[in-house]
């Protein structure tokens, strides 16, 4: 074979046994530390030359020496196996969930309340895994999710988003959102142990877009209390809703995830006619749960996300 062809290629286990020969000096003794005859140590040399397409032995006395094409060639070789042992570590690694990398889609709100802590306790202890985190929502997260875009997705239940029993995704739940009301702190109800939804009917609110978890839930919750809200604003920046809110533009439900963001204009009250909550679950394609670095990252997001339960609590 030409060296320069476009198809050149050489069996890595063959020039294993022309680093042998450098480091044993002869044929016999490269042969048995390789546990092979001499004759067969000869074939694979051979067979090496030609897949190579250049000479890497030549007569010397009553041995052999080694060409100076074999000695560039094993310059090469040892570059070949340093990069083969890493491979392998790396490999185990990945083994034991250590490396690898994971593009996470989420919500708005699982992103600010869920992945920063998970990213963060991640690095600590893997700090060769590569997490990326993308903006997404049903249905377009999991067509991501279906083409391998994302590995894996942070989603919340509602009719966008794929049923239990879609055999697709493997899901794990991870909390139960609770959403409380944001109200201005001048407002009359704000001063009141308990508000009802239903005293809020006649309110301005500050909605997210109807194709957006948390705008498709408000919207749900308001009809199921008997009214349909008067949708004075429609963002859906967290940051964004609860400036408008302590500004006096309207009145909103905010989940608990990202009640991080509280202002000392707003004021937060549970509903007291209702108990809206979302469940935030994260999804993987079916078959996909056994990979070890997935499954690291998915158990650490059940952690976070069970703190984040726990820290949320009543009002």
């Amino acid at each position: 074979m030409d060296p320069v062809s476009e198809t050149f290629t050489i069996d890595l286990r063959r020039l294993g046994v022309l680093r042998e020969l450098q480091r044993r000096g002869s044929l016999a003794r490269t042969a048995e530390a390789l546990h092979l005859t001499p004759s067969a140590v000869s074939q694979q040399l051979a067979a090496l030359a030609r897949e190579a397409g250049v000479p890497l032995i030549e007569r010397q006395g009553r041995g052999v020496r080694l060409t100076g094409q074999a000695r560039l060639l094993l310059q090469h070789a040892d570059l070949i196996a340093a990069q083969l042992e890493r491979a392998r570590a790396d490999l185990l690694e990945f083994r034991q969930g250590r490396r690898g990398a994971v593009t996470i889609g989420a919500f708005g709100s699982g992103i600010l309340g869920l992945l920063p802590a998970t990213v963060r306790s991640l690095a600590e202890d893997r700090p060769e895994l590569r997490i990326s985190v993308i903006e997404a929502e049903p249905p377009d997260a999991f067509t991501a999710l279906d083409g391998g875009r994302f590995d894996l997705v942070v989603a919340v239940d509602f009719a966008a988003a794929p049923p239990h029993t879609d055999a697709r995704y493997t899901r794990f739940d991870l909390l139960t959102d609770v959403l409380d009301l944001a109200l201005p702190a001048g407002h009359p109800a704000a001063a009141r142990e308990e508000v009802t939804l239903r005293q809020l009917a006649s309110e301005p609110w500050i909605v997210g877009d109807p194709s957006s978890c948390c705008g498709a839930v408000t919207r749900s919750v308001c009809a199921a209390a008997g009214f349909t809200p008067e949708i004075r604003h429609q963002v859906n920046d967290w940051q964004a809703l609860a400036a408008l809110v302590e500004a006096g533009a309207g009145v909103a439900l905010v989940p608990r995830l990202v009640q991080p963001l509280r202002r000392p204009g707003v004021v937060l009250r549970r509903p007291a006619d209702a108990r809206p909550a979302r469940t935030v679950f994260a999804a993987v394609r079916a078959g996909s749960e056994d990979d070890p670095v997935l499954a690291g990252v998915v158990e650490r997001l059940r952690v976070i996300a069970a703190k984040a339960e726990r820290a949320g609590g009543d009002l």
